[in-house]
């Protein structure tokens, strides 16, 4: 390993933590700066470029496929590098944060694989950022317990072969750590977020005969992937292990990035694992790339778009054959559902529709799934199970029967449903309520039973945004408007003070995550991501 200089990064406005000496050693620090030094610039280049797109989609209302990439999509030769052993079989993936209870209930969830989750489900506070990392390196030297305090249950790990597989994932790119800076600038969380954890766990990985493995949000392209292969290229050689030692899925959560996705493999083809097809994420990349598009852009209720929806099915179908044309993996969406301890008609009506999710995503060739709670791991797995049997994955099936045009994926209007007023209200709702779990530091927030992460506050302000200023007419005769956003928000307000009683009203966020919701949901500038003017006033 190379011997580190004297790092140049100033930990800023930070109080200091249980053992973060343990995370921000001298070293690891030092390789954090050295990444920001080479690689942030690019990573500025990029989201000017993000920036330049976005524009160019606003004047044309339109999407295609590269025509200068088409030799890659052409080219039948290529793969990516095989799979390792521990993530061979992903038939159920059980998502969640980092805290100490989460990380190790999921690693005994009995999925095959854990995404440990800095990113939508996380926020980030400065606690977040370190004990999550320190949560991670006690996992693998099986140095970590938890004792409820409330309940005095207490939690342990089970045997290292019955532990699921870890595959980390940072923040996005666009998204900076405020209390890690180079000369006052901050480094991209990024960076923070995969350093710290790579350098402090990949040989230790190794040594549990597994690996780096990571997930990337948020890519809008395949030179945003080119980006993350140069990082991983320099940081194997920092540390001394082999290359294609990391493997990393990528979220397909960007409408730019579905027209990307074999570019976006051959780019990480040494290290690449897969890919996953988000739902929320990439119903808010339609509306944002998409709000000048008039009408035929017009999203229903977030609910009314489920992955039967043709530009859906359009987008689900062309990952799994441009996973398995490629020897990657094909993940499937989100099962969000949460058990209810005290209404098993919910429940029963709750299991059949991830049961049938699950069968179809199976069916489709997908060769694994998400779930948010380990009461549906088995019940996912079940689906997989019937198609795969002994079977690890399903990448046999090349699916050659599937063809999608450039039009396919973004014809919003061949789905039959329209924006209702009681999707406005529960956009509100929703809205309101995970801002306010957030700015406490909570990014995994169980709300009408469902656990919903950063992604659901996205579709919830953009469809408000995307509505009103379509002027949109619901089914009771109202129209979209700021004034009638206000006015039901105004309304839940009041009702979650009469809910929770106004002792705990008060000691919450809730007129703060009102305002902060009202302002992405309002304001003329759409606003990129909701998390960036969310972070400024995030405590912590």
């Amino acid at each position: 390993m190379s011997a580190p200089a004297p790092s140049p990064l100033a930990i800023v406005d930070a109080e200091p933590l249980p053992r973060q000496e343990e995370v921000l050693t001298d070293a690891a620090l030092a390789f954090v700066a050295e990444l920001h030094r080479l690689f942030t610039p690019r990573r500025d280049e990029l989201l000017a470029r993000r920036a330049e797109r976005r524009a160019e989609i606003a004047r044309t209302s339109t999407l295609d496929f590269l025509p200068e990439t088409a030799a890659i999509r052409a080219d039948d030769s290529w793969k990516v590098a095989p799979a390792p052993a521990a993530l061979n079989d992903r038939r159920v993936e059980i998502t969640g944060p980092t805290d100490r209870k989460m990380t190790i209930n999921a690693l005994n969830s009995g999925a095959k694989v854990w995404l440990a989750d800095f990113e939508d489900a996380s926020a980030p506070t400065w606690e977040n950022v370190v004990l999550g990392q320190l949560n991670l390196i006690d996992a693998y030297s099986r140095n970590i317990d938890f004792t409820d305090p409330k309940s005095g249950k207490s939690y342990a790990l089970k045997a290292a072969d019955e532990l699921a597989t870890v595959v980390m994932r940072p923040r996005g790119w666009h998204l900076n750590e405020r209390h890690l800076r180079v000369d006052g600038v901050p480094v991209p969380g990024a960076l923070v977020d995969f350093g710290l954890y790579f350098f402090h766990n990949a040989r230790r990985l190794l040594d549990l005969g597994k690996g780096p493995y990571f997930y990337l949000p948020k890519t809008e392209s395949h030179l945003e992937a080119r980006l993350w292969n140069d990082v991983f290229v320099f940081a194997q050689d920092y540390v001394g292990i082999p290359q294609s030692t990391i493997r990393a899925t990528v979220l397909i959560e960007t409408i730019t990035a579905a027209y990307e996705m074999e570019e976006i493999l051959y780019e990480l083809r040494d290290h690449a694992s897969g890919l996953n097809a988000g739902r929320w994420d990439y119903l808010f990349s339609i509306v944002k790339n998409f709000r000048d598009g008039g009408a035929k852009f017009v999203l229903p209720d977030r609910n009314a778009v489920t992955m039967t929806a043709p530009f859906m099915r359009a987008y689900t179908e062309l990952l799994v054959r441009t996973c398995h044309k490629r020897g990657a993996h094909a993940i499937g969406g989100m099962a969000a559902f949460i058990p209810s301890r005290r209404d098993e008609e919910v429940n029963k009506v709750a299991f059949e529709k991830v049961k049938a999710d699950k069968d179809r995503e199976a069916g489709d060739g997908f060769d694994g799934s998400w779930v948010a709670h380990p009461d549906l791991v088995p019940i996912a797995m079940a689906s997989f199970d019937a198609v795969l049997g002994d079977k690890p994955n399903q990448k046999d099936r090349l699916r050659e029967d599937v063809s999608v045009a450039a039009g396919d994926l973004i014809a919003v209007d061949s789905l039959d449903a329209r924006p209702t007023y009681d999707g406005l209200v529960n956009a509100v709702q929703v809205g309101i309520r995970y801002i306010e779990a957030w700015l406490r530091g909570l990014g995994a927030v169980a709300i009408f039973n469902l656990m919903e992460d950063a992604a659901t506050a996205e579709i919830s302000r953009s469809q408000i945004w995307q509505w009103i200023n379509a002027g949109v007419e619901f089914e009771n005769g109202e129209k979209a408007t700021p004034e009638l956003a206000r006015k039901v928000a105004a309304e839940e307000l009041a009702n979650i003070r009469a809910e929770i009683g106004e002792e705990a009203f008060a000691a919450g966020n809730w007129q703060q995550a009102h305002d902060l919701l009202l302002t992405v949901a309002l304001d003329e500038d759409y606003a990129d991501f909701l998390t960036l003017p969310a972070y400024e006033q995030l405590a912590g």
